[in-house]
């Protein structure tokens, strides 16, 4: 499985793709630039990802200066040793703080090793961390495609990406997570640049970002 580490990895991956699906040709000349989208993995990239979670890059880039202000290295071993107080005064949902407390005890007490997770094949990965409270397909398919830098996962809950591949491709109507899940499955084994593509054509389209960045 050739992981995606560079910029030169997503261009070749782009050619083959194109050339795989010929319709997105003119996905790709709208695109423009396609970001990497790469950052280390460990637990405060993955908690980073779930607080980008249902809201606006915005918000999450400033509940999360706020939590880096509070707890400083962001590690499982501090947010244990913190509580939920400061995860409230982040401005952190109830459902994402329980996330979080999970995720911190799936470390510390069941040996979760999220660098080591990079290495497994996708399903195995999503299957391991869709096992923690409160991760759902989305974070485990953006972790294995941001910190991973795995090929083939395509995180078909994201709303962007729907409507990203609703527009390029003349669809009806947005497909839903299970419809775009189908949809993609044409692109593998590169579901994941097809994402990349797609992120960057819904930038376009809509003149803002929605894309999971690494911070």
């Amino acid at each position: 499985m050739k992981r995606i580490e560079t910029d030169a990895d997503i261009l070749r991956a782009v050619e083959s793709l194109v050339a795989l699906d010929p319709r997105l040709q003119p996905v790709r000349d709208r695109a423009g630039d396609i970001p990497l989208r790469r950052t280390e993995p460990g637990f405060a990239s993955l908690v980073s990802i779930v607080i980008s979670q249902q809201v606006s890059r915005a918000s999450a880039d400033a509940i999360e200066a706020r939590l880096h202000g509070l707890i400083d290295p962001l590690t499982p071993a501090s947010i244990a040793a913190a509580g939920e107080a400061p995860l409230i005064v982040a401005g952190l949902s109830r459902a994402k703080q329980r996330t979080i407390v999970a995720l911190a005890r799936a470390v510390l007490e069941h040996g979760l090793d999220l660098e080591t997770l990079c290495a497994l094949e996708a399903e195995e990965a999503v299957d391991r961390l869709t096992a923690i409270h409160g991760i759902g397909p989305w974070t485990a398919q953006v972790y294995l495609l941001v910190c991973a830098g795995h090929p083939d996962v395509f995180p078909a809950g994201d709303v962007a990406l729907q409507a990203a591949v609703a527009d390029a491709l003349s669809l009806p109507d947005r497909p839903d997570a299970k419809g775009l899940a189908r949809l993609a499955e044409s692109w593998a084994p590169l579901r994941a640049v097809a994402a990349r593509l797609f992120w960057a054509y819904y930038r376009q389209m809509k003149g803002q970002e929605a894309a999971p960045l690494p911070r």
